[in-house]
């Protein structure tokens, strides 16, 4: 998972992007970077760390020109704090392209072949980034043979790009001297939304962003989700076309965005992220009610913040008193996204602290948006004892998550997940709960989608089912053995 934007418009493009990376910086926490074209000229800076603290005012005035592209990084291949592995990734040929990308490739192993053998192309790093820049730039030096380019050139391009490319893909190019091309793989498992702009008597001002509340915040029109398989581009004076490049596409967007990992305030895929998780806590509620004697239970409370829309309705169905018990310091990252368990398990202490006011002597129900290794979940249960809590059962408003997600969220190994092989009762005892409760999966599907076109969700984490059909239990134990540490 990662956050990345571009803006094509009238006037310099710099600050407009720094300000989008700012609103995005909840989908990476590892490193940033931008680009920008100047006529045939591309300027770009990169770093590690977040937005706020990566950039000089010596680096923005560096970044001139009217197109832009930016990101913000969490490592799910690569090297989480190699700064050489941060986005955009640039090649020179055909006219200079540097481009950035949300997703995960899986069939790396594959293209890292070809690309060396048949195309003739060298790589510096093991980022499925630059692998998606060299493919495209090399199926694009096949469509032209001289200077001019035309977006059917481009668009004839992106197509065999998704016939070589296999995975989750949401990316966005900036070209030198013509335009931005965005484009997202053919089951729209990451999100990718279009903006617009009318100024008088200027060129039309596009925006294309991870989340919609980049383009709400920029005072940019919502115009559509980049369908899946579909490529967009954006000529530099602000001429919009766009195509569907892909063979069968089919749109099962990733169900953890809307779980955990985008902003409340988002529409993706015409669901709006804050509703699904309020839905999420209905279908809770009627779950715990099966399972625990309601009688028993003082009040409910959040971990904050992606679980609060789902816990108020958990305590507003059941009619059990709602209380704020942790209190969260907002000047540590999200710890799920984190590089490294022992970095994760510091920064949970370091993030939320107990009020022992609100459960000393309660029976307390804590709800949580997901609980992936444990690491956060088994802490808190410790924090809540030690605050003085009589009995603790903890919810989680997704199911257990038992499966590696190999589509752009780094839980690559079984072994790290604290469902995997694990009966309900066993996670509670690890936990140190009296009681777990997780979703099912039917109901989260159903209550994400609800009210929505979207039929079907990429639930791999969950299942074990790999909506691309080309993940094979051999290339699991190659993730596995080549995991992060």
């Amino acid at each position: 998972m990662c956050g990345i934007v571009g803006i094509v418009s009238s006037h310099p493009v710099n600050q407009l992007v720094y300000d989008s990376l700012a609103l995005l910086q909840h989908r990476g926490q590892d490193s940033t970077g931008i680009a920008t074209a100047e006529g045939n000229i591309l300027h770009m800076q990169k770093a590690k760390g977040q937005v706020r603290e990566a950039y000089r005012t010596r680096d923005m005035r560096s970044l001139l020109g009217n197109m832009g592209i930016g990101h913000v990084r969490y490592a799910t291949r690569g090297i989480a704090s190699a700064e050489e592995e941060a986005q955009p990734f640039y090649v020179n040929a055909p006219y200079g392209i540097t481009l950035i990308h949300n997703g995960n490739l899986t069939n790396t192993r594959e293209l890292t072949r070809e690309l060396f053998t048949i195309d003739r192309r060298h790589l510096n790093t093991s980022s499925d980034t630059e692998l998606l820049v060299n493919v495209l730039a090399h199926e694009l030096q096949q469509e032209v043979s001289g200077l001019d380019l035309d977006p059917d050139q481009i668009f004839n391009a992106v197509s065999r790009v998704h016939q070589r490319v296999e995975g989750s893909y949401a990316a966005i190019a900036l070209i030198a001297g013509h335009g931005l091309l965005a484009f997202r793989d053919p089951f729209g498992i990451r999100p990718l939304i279009l903006g617009v702009r009318h100024v008088e008597g200027e060129p039309d001002e596009w925006v294309v962003a991870s989340e919609s509340l980049v383009l709400e915040a920029g005072g940019y029109e919502i115009v559509r989700d980049v369908a899946p398989g579909e490529a967009v581009f954006i000529s530099r004076d602000g001429r919009m076309e766009s195509r569907q490049c892909a063979a069968n596409p089919r749109l099962i967007p990733c169900s953890f965005e809307y779980v955990y990992l985008a902003r409340p305030d988002s529409i993706m895929n015409g669901i709006s992220v804050y509703d699904a998780r309020l839905r999420l806590g209905d279908r809770l509620a009627d779950t715990i009610a099966t399972h625990a004697p309601l009688g028993d239970i003082d009040v409910v409370m959040p971990i904050p913040d992606s679980s609060r829309p789902a816990a108020m309705q958990v305590a507003q169905k059941l009619g059990i008193e709602y209380r704020e018990g942790f209190y969260k310091n907002r000047y540590v990252g999200r710890t799920f996204i984190m590089p490294g368990q022992a970095e994760r398990s510091r920064s949970v202490r370091q993030k939320l602290n107990a009020m022992s006011s609100e459960f000393k002597g309660k029976n307390i129900l804590i709800v949580d948006d997901s609980i992936v290794r444990g690491t956060t979940s088994k802490q808190i249960v410790e924090m809540a004892r030690a605050a003085g809590a009589n009995n603790v059962t903890f919810t989680s408003a997704a199911p257990p998550v038992r499966f590696p997600h190999v589509y752009g969220i780094n839980m690559p190994s079984r072994q790290e997940l604290v469902a995997h092989g694990r009966k309900i009762p066993e996670i509670a005892t690890l936990l140190g709960a009296d009681r777990m409760i997780y979703q099912e999966v039917a109901d989260m599907e159903s209550a994400i989608i609800e009210g929505s076109s979207v039929t079907s969700l990429e639930m791999s984490c969950f299942t074990g089912d790999y909506v691309t059909g080309t993940v094979t239990p051999e290339y699991l134990a190659w993730v596995e053995a080549n995991q992060l540490s």
